[in-house]
């Protein structure tokens, strides 16, 4: 068995207590915290019997005590965070959007390469075990040619016009909200599921209202995005935290030229098989599922529900071992978190200047500037 590594969590919200009791689940240390202010990293450690608080995320990147650094912040401090972790050579595991910029990306991944120790990006949905028996179907041919992929994420927690949050600010959150937040998942788990690639996209962005709690609205409530895909599928992401009802339903699905599979976060314990005669649904479970990844990640028997803090907690499991040297398939990691920098670049350039986008020409542009200067 592996010797534990000591986890140290920069943050104190909700995403540091689900990465903290992910972190206990893989069997590691939850060693140390530190939070914008004392008292909230103090009752944090409280809360979860972390034995280390330290005053500033500075002073806890730099302990020699710390092996793993979770970066559970707002996302203005996350490329700075991640880029004095991998100097101070620690492993990072950072929230999404790795960065507020494409170019803040770039700088994370150069530094995180150039270390050679683990980063991780919690794109944890693709953990569920239905999720894998989709991606094993479609990359093993079942669904035929993919023709178009579709679905939407929808959320209701911004729904009135005094819910307000950091996020929307776009110092603390970034230029994108609803896409950056939350379309990023989505379409990292289209492309993971499908083997297949957005080359480009046209977008809209807007605003439900113009002012939260008496503060001026700068990030978009609802993304609308159409895209084309290296293998010739069509698509549309429609993104939404201000639809009534939907507390978090990423809904995807892939219509290919002998079956389509359709995947709803809020009932994750299924997966809809469509045909032209009949359809199936497939439930989790070692009798259910086919593929050998979809039951590794399979907990508990049908019929007893696995939830998101189980899909993130197999997450953590196979991040954890990768850093200790064990490899599992479908760890999202730097260049996953580049390339959703890459998708919010080009939505947000597509929305403002309303026209078509090549997503791959961000790189191609930065590496040319960067040998130009």
């Amino acid at each position: 068995m592996n010797t534990p590594l000591r986890a140290a969590i920069i943050g104190s919200g909700f995403m540091a207590s689900v990465h903290a009791r992910a972190v206990r689940d893989s069997g590691n240390e939850v060693f140390a915290v530190a939070s914008s202010r004392r008292e909230s990293a103090q009752k944090f450690a409280n809360d979860f019997g972390v034995p280390n608080v330290f005053e500033t995320w500075q002073d806890l990147v730099a302990s020699p005590e710390v092996d793993v650094v979770h970066i559970c912040t707002p996302n203005e401090l996350h490329a700075e965070i991640a880029i004095a972790a991998a100097r101070a050579n620690k492993h990072v595991v950072s929230e999404k959007p790795i960065s507020v910029s494409l170019a803040e990306a770039h700088e994370v991944r150069y530094e995180v390469l150039a270390n050679g120790k683990g980063f991780a990006v919690p794109f944890a949905y693709r953990f569920y075990p239905t999720v894998r028996e989709l991606r094993a179907r479609v990359l093993n041919g079942e669904a035929g040619q993919v023709h178009l992929i579709h679905g939407n994420y929808l959320q209701d927690w911004l729904a009135e016009p005094d819910s307000t949050n950091w996020r929307v600010d776009s110092t603390s959150g970034g230029a994108s909200r609803a896409f950056a937040d939350v379309g990023t998942h989505w379409c990292d788990l289209m492309e993971f599921v499908s083997g297949d690639r957005i080359t480009r996209l046209i977008a809209n962005t807007s605003k439900a209202y113009e002012q939260r709690a008496g503060k001026r609205v700068q990030t978009e409530d609802i993304a609308t995005v159409l895209f084309e895909t290296e293998n010739g599928a069509s698509g549309s992401v429609t993104v939404s935290q201000v639809s009534f009802g939907r507390k978090n339903q990423l809904l995807i699905e892939l219509d290919g030229s002998k079956a389509s599979y359709t995947f709803n976060q809020e009932l994750p314990d299924t997966l809809l098989v469509g045909g032209k005669r009949s359809s199936q649904i497939v439930s989790h479970g070692q009798d259910s599922l086919q593929y050998s990844d979809s039951k590794r990640l399979s907990r508990v028997p049908a019929g007893h529900p696995q939830g998101y803090q189980d899909a993130f907690n197999s997450f953590m499991a196979d991040v954890y071992d990768g850093f200790a040297g064990i490899v599992h398939d479908g760890v999202p990691g730097i260049e996953d978190g580049v390339r959703s920098a890459e998708l919010i670049e080009a939505v947000l350039v597509s929305a403002d200047e309303k026209r078509w986008v090549d997503v791959p020409s961000f790189e191609n542009k930065l590496i040319a500037t960067a040998i130009a200067n």
